[in-house]
């Protein structure tokens, strides 16, 4: 009987033994993060403007990683316990993983934007316009969300690092 136990106890820690959640920020890290307003699409003759931030992710562990996930959460200030819009992506495509010492580019783009008939640029200086900040949280695989930053949004249309860029 006690034979019986000792081998039921064992068949029941087993599987837990493997199936341990890695710990997002022991393995990964963001570099280079940048915020700033994109240009939507126009509808006519309105143009619309939403929040996004840009960042390396970097495997800064010894293990390659698959199923890595990234979400933003945009909130306008003053507003801050309602959300005003997300974006989730899946940052290594299927089958696909990030090895040790490699890195790759995330743009989360919120779906919550202004609207108007002027520039894009004259909306920074609408009434009605409130600046917005973003959360960015990561996972891989199982694990939990994990915040990992958190930044005001800037005051400007396009990123700096595609400025800094030569015409192609």
């Amino acid at each position: 009987m006690r034979g019986t136990l000792a081998a039921l106890h064992l068949l029941l820690i087993l599987p837990s033994v493997g199936c341990k959640s890695p710990e997002p920020k022991a393995e990964l890290e963001i570099t280079s993060l940048e915020t700033y307003w994109v240009i939507d699409s126009a509808v006519g003759k309105t143009e619309y403007i939403a929040p996004a931030v840009r960042f390396r992710l970097h495997n800064k562990g010894a293990k390659s990683w698959g199923a890595i996930q990234a979400t933003a959460t945009f909130r306008r200030k003053g507003e801050e316990s309602q959300s005003w819009g997300s974006d989730w992506r899946p940052v290594t495509p299927s089958g696909k993983s990030l090895d040790p010492g490699r890195d790759t580019l995330v743009v989360l783009k919120s779906d919550g934007r202004y609207f108007s008939t002027g520039t894009p640029e004259s909306m920074f200086g609408h009434q009605l316009f409130k600046d917005a900040r973003v959360e960015v949280f990561l996972r891989i695989g199982s694990s939990g969300w994990v915040k990992f930053a958190e930044a005001d949004i800037a005051r400007r249309v396009g990123s700096k690092t595609l400025e800094a860029l030569p015409p192609s």
